[in-house]
């Protein structure tokens, strides 16, 4: 275990008790506070599952969400954050003792999404519910075309390299710190953290740890954020971590790979129609308060 590992596991150890006091401190004040059902916690195993594989989990759980109008818009970004942390850690846990990679470039680009997240966590959680109909339903967008160019083999494949130098170190902790601020609205890391990596010659393998390790330090961050307004939903929230948590452990420990091109496909079915649900409510002319279901107002 080197230098670099030592730290992050610090780092994570510190987040980890700050989010779990934020949290213990957001549940004394809600009033919203609740179990989650059977469906919500089945939603993060099944989404954290093939998250661990390299799908994602963020665009499938907002997809999910929508279709099931399980949470209401606004608050589908806290609820991503808070929910997958622990699944996060767990994941980055696994891959960064896995995987070595060139440690400066490891911390910079954890931290510098760390810091992305903080700023953009503070934003988002002030967001009206039409700005965030319409940043998720784009996002939505962007995670569809991505899924579709990764099946057709349009994105490039990556190179051999596990560290970068120069104005390539320096562009991929910039790309990171972005992608950081931009999970604060729902929009996953992994997909474009991975495609930036092989864009810039690295290989394949050496995304894993950056892009698990990025999410498992920003997502408590975003997270305390997200606590102090309480701007998420509980109940699909603690399903999605206690699913989450087995969903992460049968993937890397018992099946460890599957053939995910056919899944794909169906992920960008169902991703193109949420995209589709979610700018088509951001549209809508009349009150979003008067426009909830009974469903949306028990989270």
């Amino acid at each position: 275990m080197n230098a670099a590992q030592l730290a992050f596991y610090a780092a994570i150890g510190v987040a980890l008790v700050a989010f779990t006091l934020g949290a213990i401190r957001a549940a004394r004040r809600s009033t919203t506070l609740r179990w989650p059902t059977p469906i919500e916690i089945l939603i993060g195993f099944v989404t954290t599952f093939f998250d661990t594989l390299g799908i994602g989990s963020f665009a499938p759980t907002t997809a999910i969400y929508k279709l099931r109008r399980i949470v209401r818009d606004e608050l589908i970004p806290g609820t991503l954050n808070v929910g997958h942390t622990l699944a996060a850690i767990a994941e980055a846990l696994i891959f960064v003792a896995a995987i070595v990679i060139e440690p400066v470039l490891l911390i910079t680009t954890i931290g510098s999404a760390a810091a992305g997240a903080w700023l953009g966590a503070g934003v988002v959680a002030r967001l009206p519910r039409r700005a965030i109909q319409i940043v998720m339903g784009i996002a939505l967008l962007i995670a569809g075309c991505t899924f579709t160019a990764m099946n057709l083999g349009a994105l490039p494949g990556g190179g051999t390299a596990m560290s970068l130098a120069g104005w390539k170190f320096g562009l991929a902790v910039g790309v990171n710190f972005v992608l950081g601020a931009l999970m604060s609205a729902g929009i996953g890391l992994y997909a474009p953290c991975m495609i930036t990596l092989a864009l810039l010659g690295m290989h394949p393998l050496a995304a894993f740890p950056i892009m698990m390790g990025s999410c498992a330090l920003l997502q408590p961050v975003a997270s305390l954020q997200f606590f102090k307004t309480g701007k998420f939903a509980w109940g699909p929230s603690i399903g999605l971590t206690f699913g989450g948590v087995f969903g992460v452990l049968i993937a890397a420990f018992v099946v460890k790979s599957l053939p995910l091109y056919a899944l794909r496909w169906l992920i960008i079915v169902v991703i193109a129609y949420a995209a589709f649900a979610m700018l088509r409510s951001a549209a809508r002319t009349e009150n979003p308060s008067n426009a909830l279901t009974a469903r949306d107002t028990c989270v």
